[in-house]
């Protein structure tokens, strides 16, 4: 009988992920856990993303395309440079989301969920984020 080899096979139970409020973030706004690789290196990376209810991001945009399943909750998105989120469009638990590099968006969860919208998001990094409106604060309140 074989035996997991823990160098081959990486498992990382739901207590062993380690998430954190991103710098600048208030806490119980968005959280983020990174399960492999890194958003700042070259190469692929895997991130999960925490948005609380009441928390979106303000538009912006990426250089490479950002690839996202929902897992939990219903994360909310819509596509443009102006921040409108009652015309965003629900993405519930097992739904596919692909942010088209360049494409101004921003997403976020409704203020009366019941549970924060969990998001796996894979790309290619580095990551490079630019906010549409850099006067205006990165995260909002609906």
């Amino acid at each position: 009988m074989s035996q997991l080899n823990p160098a081959q096979t990486i498992i990382r139970v739901p207590t062993d992920i380690v998430w954190r409020t991103p710098q600048g973030a208030p806490p119980d706004s968005v959280e983020e856990a990174v399960l492999s690789g890194s958003e700042t290196a070259a190469g692929q990376y895997l991130v999960l993303m925490k948005w609380h209810p009441g928390y979106w991001s303000a538009p912006h945009f990426y250089r490479t395309d950002r690839l996202c399943m929902v897992l939990s909750g219903v994360w909310w998105c819509n596509s443009g440079p102006d921040f409108d989120p009652a015309q965003a469009v629900a993405a519930p638990a097992g739904s596919f989301v692909h942010r088209v590099a360049g494409t101004p968006h921003y997403d976020g969860a409704h203020s009366d969920a019941a549970e924060p919208a969990v998001i796996a998001v894979t790309g290619i990094g580095p990551v490079e984020q630019t906010w549409v409106h850099p006067s205006e604060p990165p995260l909002r309140i609906f």
